[in-house]
């Protein structure tokens, strides 16, 4: 929008951060998304435009952004060493709300590791008649491309995800990643722990069966949610945005939000 012509505060308060409500909230969710970004600069009128040399208007905003919200269980030990996923949930973010989910048991064709058994209760007969990855592989890859994947220590889960895509179709999607671990590490640096069960019991979002792929993704989903109205609230407006927002200096010292998508596929079971 910039790029065609300097903007009032209002209009990019409309038509980029979709704020149709009081003007001053509206102006202050501006002000605080773009006062200190040296790309752009305000005249004493209100009007907004790109400093000589910026390149990027503010991007989608995060209200409007569909996001793919993953779990995987596995048989409990490394790719590497032959163990795969035994069990994988989508569940879609659109619009402020949970829209749809897809999950589904997979054979992995190996026996489930004793303690991955007792953490998620899937055992190798359970998984005797489910679809082996490469069945589903086409369908995960259709709920995730397009959409920016989320998942509570989304390293691990994108790793197993990347790796049985990538072993079953030759190709993955390319997509931008979120980590509700870290996402509330930087909007609700208040809490002294950030694992799923501690955020849920936070945010009052219940969980049904815990340590498994549809239960704990519905829940990442929600949390995702309060996060994201967090971040609204705070007038972070896109993913760029969300990246470079730092809480307070005695906050800090987590690790980034957006993590190398070219990391060897060495996971650790999540046990």
């Amino acid at each position: 929008m910039l790029r065609e012509g300097p903007a009032p505060t209002t209009h990019l308060a409309r038509e980029v951060l979709g704020l149709d409500g009081h003007p001053g909230a509206a102006a202050a969710a501006v002000f605080a998304l773009l006062g200190r970004d040296k790309r752009f600069r305000v005249d004493g009128d209100g009007r907004w435009s790109l400093r000589g040399g910026a390149v990027r208007p503010p991007g989608t905003p995060l209200s409007r952004l569909c996001y793919a919200v993953v779990d995987v269980e596995t048989t409990g030990g490394s790719y590497e060493a032959g163990h795969r996923i035994t069990e994988v949930a989508v569940v879609e973010v659109r619009r402020g709300a949970v829209t749809d989910s897809f999950h589904t048991l997979v054979h992995p064709g190996r026996p489930v590791w004793s303690t991955a058994e007792r953490l998620t209760g899937i055992t190798d007969a359970m998984l005797a008649a489910a679809p082996a990855f490469d069945e589903v592989a086409e369908e995960v890859f259709r709920r995730l491309a397009g959409r920016v994947f989320v998942a509570h220590n989304a390293g691990f889960d994108w790793g197993w995800v990347r790796a049985q895509l990538r072993d079953a179709l030759g190709d993955v999607p390319e997509v931008k990643r979120l980590c509700t671990v870290s996402l509330a590490r930087r909007l609700a640096p208040e809490l002294r722990y950030r694992n799923l069960g501690s955020l849920a019991d936070h945010f009052d979002i219940p969980i049904d069966q815990r340590h498994r792929a549809h239960g704990d993704a519905l829940a990442t989903a929600r949390i995702l949610l309060r996060l994201l109205d967090r971040a609204e609230s705070l007038g972070i407006g896109d993913l760029h945005s969300l990246k470079r927002y730092r809480p307070r200096r005695r906050d800090r010292g987590q690790r980034d939000l957006f993590v190398d998508s070219g990391l060897p596929p060495r996971f650790r079971p999540r046990l």
